[in-house]
């Protein structure tokens, strides 16, 4: 672990998953909530990115200029915030335009049109 993502286990979790990770929630919840679109998030995450290389590496001595590391982390936080935006973003057609859609499963909706 230590080689692909420039820290361990722990620090990946605590860090990566658990802080860095809400931050994401919330990013693509809000994203999603003004109807941006699904690109930004992608943007976003590349930021986000950067401030979870630097946490890990001033708080925990991980490595800083980790390319692997920085993908793993980019890619776990880009999956974090998708589920989000597509949660809310299926919350949002179905609470908005209910003479429209149906609910269809966590993540869609469906029209009532069939």
């Amino acid at each position: 672990m230590l080689d692909l993502t420039g820290t361990t286990w722990p620090v990946f979790l605590g860090v990566t998953v658990v802080l860095f990770g809400a931050g994401a929630f919330l990013m693509g919840q809000a994203l999603a909530e003004t109807w941006r679109p699904y690109p930004q998030t992608l943007i976003y995450c590349l930021l986000i990115g950067f401030g979870d290389r630097f946490a890990t590496f001033a708080l925990f001595q991980g490595e800083l200029l980790s390319w692997s590391g920085y993908i793993v982390d980019t890619l776990v936080l880009l999956g974090i915030a998708s589920v989000a935006y597509r949660l809310t973003q299926a919350r949002n057609m179905v609470s908005q335009y209910p003479w429209l859609f149906d609910r269809a499963g966590l993540f869609g909706w469906r029209s009532k049109s069939r």
